[in-house]
């Protein structure tokens, strides 16, 4: 089972690091913002925001892919993009579904290119 996960001592700093101040964090969000109104303007503009940076990261992300992702064609990444998008629209705006169909038609286009 070591093997599988690893050294534990990794898994602890990981927990310390990673997990712990982000969740300190989260609750004192929770926490400060229980009677915040959701349709509030400043709301409204952060969600705007958060939206406008991750689709500008999704964005330098297929354009200029990092990694393994510069192995795969263009065209099977902006398909994957293209299903994904499909598949969020036609499930009523399921994000689940979206990113579900986008890495299935990833994988398989990946797959089948051998």
């Amino acid at each position: 089972m070591s093997t599988f996960i690893g050294d534990w001592h990794a898994l602890l700093v990981l927990v310390i690091a990673g997990f712990l101040p982000n969740e300190v964090w989260r609750m004192l969000g929770l926490w400060f913002g229980g009677g915040v109104d959701e349709g509030s303007e400043v709301l409204v503009w952060v969600r705007a925001v958060a939206t406008a940076i991750l689709a500008g990261v999704i964005a330098q992300i297929l354009v200029l892919p990092p990694g393994a992702l510069a192995g795969v064609p263009d065209w099977l990444r902006y398909g994957a993009v293209a299903a994904g998008f499909a598949a969020f629209m036609l499930t009523q705006r399921s994000i689940f579904a979206g990113v579900v169909c986008g890495e299935i038609v990833m994988l398989a286009g990946k797959w089948w290119l051998g």
